[in-house]
């Protein structure tokens, strides 16, 4: 048997899986958890603040997209950082990956357990679903992608039943948008929701950590992170203007699970069961996604000796990096079991947003033969990131600080441990 840490990923994902892994990864964070904070933050105005964090998430995207034009690898911005600015620029922005959406895919375990069983139950069936998830990532990434696949059609097929129900029950009421007006909370709660929002779009990352396993990557993988993003948030645009009509600004802000109060307005209500297993579903395919980039990007640190080299490995059969998807899995596991992060949001957008500060960082270095998209979008970019980090409620931008000095000292301590003696 071949050597596990000499074996590559296998490229076995079309343009069509990389865009379903992108969606799945957004619609379930994004539709079921963060329209709640937006609009507690920005009332109506979250529409203004929807727009900026699909701007924003464009500027991202297009960095991401030329950058893994050309390193089609794992690893995503840490792998772009370190090539194109540096060791620690790269750790920086692979540390925060793996903190911020280690925490996220806790809250993605716990969120589909309130939707799927009673409380006293949740936190094994959050174990439960994480163990499971992980166990299929690790027979291959088709197996991924085609669970994936499914999640996806499923979580689509009833948000469009529930909009339809919305609309034609006569409950969405378009006159109640504004609220107390679209600048009622003025441009900070704006961009403050922005910085929220911007949460649900992180989800196009994934197809770049899974660089290494999509086929004709230098054309498809560019080509996925836009579709998805383009079409996930015109979903998010249509989803926040029905909330909006049916439940009001306030009511949004109101109530941890808008869609399923506005179906419940329209009086559809043996629709309900069918609502709570698509935002069951949704989250589970965001925790399918975040595990699967979370055990590419430890593969890529670990191939760096930036996380313990024991964690590089490749299964020899199934190519994948198995043991760091299931350390991830364990490490989960822990938060599930003795913490409850489904409010880490404001957390998992710092760690979000200091990975495409870099990511824009790293685009703007790329020289004229790899260039795809002009200079001033990598600028506005990662000017956007740092204006939005500044936006974020305080507690998540001092825990966030602290754990980059935390991932900085561990970094600092390894590197003087395997400084040869003089």
């Amino acid at each position: 048997m071949s050597d596990a840490r000499t074996v590559g990923l296998a490229r076995k994902l079309s343009t069509f899986d990389a865009v379903l892994i992108g969606v799945g990864s957004m619609v379930g964070a994004g539709i079921f958890a963060a329209f709640t904070p937006a609009a507690a933050v920005a009332g109506s105005g979250l529409l203004i603040g929807l727009l900026i964090a699909a701007g924003v998430a464009f500027c991202n995207a297009t960095s991401s997209a030329q950058l893994a034009a050309q390193y089609p690898s794992s690893g995503g911005t840490y792998l772009y950082g370190r090539e194109q600015l540096g060791a620690w620029p790269g750790f920086l922005a692979g540390w925060g990956f793996l903190i911020g959406k280690t925490a996220s895919s806790a809250a993605m375990a716990l969120t589909f357990a309130a939707y799927a069983v009673p409380p006293a139950w949740q936190r094994p069936a959050a174990v439960v679903a994480v163990l499971g998830l992980a166990l299929a990532n690790c027979f291959g990434v088709t197996r991924t992608a085609q669970l994936t696949k499914l999640i996806v059609i499923s979580v689509l097929a009833i948000l469009v039943l529930a909009i339809g129900l919305v609309w034609t029950s006569g409950a969405a009421q378009p006159v109640q948008l504004p609220g107390n007006g679209f600048f009622a909370s003025g441009w900070y709660g704006i961009l403050q929701s922005a910085g929220l929002l911007f949460f649900a779009f992180a989800g196009y990352a994934r197809i770049a950590t899974l660089g290494e396993e999509v086929r004709r990557p230098r054309r498809s993988i560019p080509r996925a992170i836009v579709i998805a993003l383009a079409g996930t948030a015109a979903l998010y645009g249509v989803v926040a203007v029905t909330l909006l009509a049916v439940l009001t600004p306030s009511g949004v802000a109101g109530t941890p699970a808008p869609l399923l109060r506005a179906v419940e307005i329209s009086g559809a209500d043996w629709a309900l069961p069918l609502l709570r297993l698509g935002a069951a579903l949704a989250a589970l395919g965001a925790l399918l996604a975040l595990l699967a980039g979370l055990g590419r990007t430890a593969l890529a640190m670990a191939r760096e000796r930036d996380l313990p080299q024991w964690l590089s490995a490749v299964h020899p059969r199934y190519q994948v990096p198995r043991r760091a998807e299931l350390v991830l899995a364990a490490a989960i596991c822990l938060i599930v079991v003795f913490a409850d992060v489904r409010n880490a949001i404001g957390f998992s957008s710092f760690g979000v947003l200091v990975y495409y500060l870099v990511a824009n960082a790293a685009a703007f270095r790329q020289d004229s033969v790899h260039r795809r998209y002009p200079k001033a979008i990598q600028v506005l970019g990662g000017l956007a990131c740092l204006i939005l980090v500044g936006t974020l409620p305080w507690p998540a931008v001092v825990v966030g600080l602290g754990v980059f000095a935390v991932g900085g000292g561990y970094r600092l301590i390894r590197l003087r441990l395997s400084r040869p003696a003089r």
